[in-house]
């Protein structure tokens, strides 16, 4: 029996899946969505979102371009109010709290919630620097201190090795996907909860790649990481939860050796098997 290009695709995505089956509590989610809608002036970006996420877990976040995965990433920390004409209803909840209430300061979410971009974006300053940034900004002077902070970040985003005899030097002289593990460790050393990634790894070569997920799946025993990505072998590597999102809106959210091997709607099973997207 021949076997179609498409459907050789479903299989080897298929046989990436491991089994990871969790039970959770109310008590262990980080972002409780509920009714989630979001306009860009007439543009309504997203549609009634409702989407629980997961202490110490990776929750991939996949969908075609323009389908509202970036979007619904930037309402977490609130980045996307950086955009004029941004209109949002409904509800999102950290660790039980609105932060879409006045009371939340942005500054005090982002400390609690980091961003990776999709390209590297080191500071142009020393790798050291670049590091020390954020703890500097939220008051931290003592050089024994920022010196601890430094090294840990960078054990933590495991290119400590690489630099630590180039800490002086600009980051610029990094390689693309050093830059993009320096950026990891700049958001480790604020010690935030929950790391946001906005396809980390769309930019880099495939030997890069590979250490942002071998590094992505260490992260997640200290952190909760929400990733959005284009990959479907890199969503059914390295997530424990995917959920799917066409035209604005969340098709199917479930376990990821569920969505990968067992879709319950037609148009996931279509996607992941590049039918379309």
């Amino acid at each position: 029996m021949s076997v179609s290009m498409t459907e050789k695709s479903n299989i080897n995505l298929k046989t990436t899946v491991s089994s990871k089956k969790t039970v959770h509590t109310d008590k262990d989610k980080v972002f409780h969505t509920r009714d989630l809608n979001l306009w860009y002036g007439q543009t309504h970006a997203l549609k009634d979102i409702n989407l629980d996420t997961y202490e110490k877990e990776v929750t991939a976040i996949i969908g075609p371009s323009g389908c509202g995965k970036s979007t619904y990433l930037k309402t977490l920390n609130r980045m996307v109010e950086l955009v004029p004409s941004v209109k949002i209803t409904g509800e999102i909840n950290y660790n039980g709290r609105s932060i879409l209430d006045k009371s939340f300061k942005v500054e005090d979410l982002r400390t609690h919630v980091g961003m990776v971009f999709q390209k590297p974006n080191p500071f142009p300053k020393s790798i050291y620097d670049n590091i020390a940034y954020g703890p500097r900004i939220h008051g931290i002077k003592s050089k024994k201190i920022l010196d601890e902070i430094v090294e840990k970040s960078l054990r933590g985003a495991y290119i400590w090795d690489e630099v630590k005899d180039r800490l002086k030097e600009n980051a610029y002289g990094l390689s693309g996907g050093q830059q993009q593990r320096l950026c990891i460790a700049r958001t480790l050393a604020i010690e935030p909860d929950v790391i946001l990634m906005d396809e980390p790894t769309s930019a880099l070569d495939p030997k890069s790649t590979l250490r942002i997920e071998d590094l992505i799946q260490e992260l997640k025993k200290d952190y909760s990481i929400i990733i959005v990505t284009h990959n479907m072998q890199q969503a059914a590597r390295i997530s424990d939860r995917t959920a799917f999102f066409l035209n604005g809106e969340v098709v199917e959210y479930d376990q990821t050796d569920d969505i990968f091997t067992n879709p319950k709607d037609n148009r996931t099973e279509d996607y992941i098997s590049g039918r379309f997207g």
